[in-house]
């Protein structure tokens, strides 16, 4: 069987100027990708608005490089609670379903 190079996909970009966002008509400064490959553009109030549903949806966020998102906080906290849970099962010596 020859192997077979797949190139890696492509980084979403931050929205261009003239995008806007999908709730106004406001310049879009968040792209979120989701899951099945569709994005969602949001200005800065409405990405902050939704921040915590768009951090459960996101497969992907990429911010305008003037907007700092307050949802990053949320995913960086999601992230590390991650980490500790995955740690926390590598370092259990018994089995957690025998008791």
């Amino acid at each position: 069987m020859t192997p077979t190079l797949t190139p890696p996909p492509e980084a979403a970009a931050p929205p261009a100027a003239e995008e806007r966002c999908d709730r106004c008509p406001a310049a879009g400064k968040l792209r979120i990708v989701l899951a099945g490959g569709g994005e969602l553009i949001f200005c800065g109030h409405h990405a902050n608005k939704f921040g915590p549903e768009l951090v459960k949806i996101a497969v992907e966020v990429v911010a305008a490089p003037d907007f700092a998102w307050r949802g990053n906080d949320l995913r960086n906290n999601d992230l590390r609670n991650s980490d500790l849970r995955n740690s926390d099962l590598g370092n259990q010596t018994t089995d957690p379903l025998s008791s």
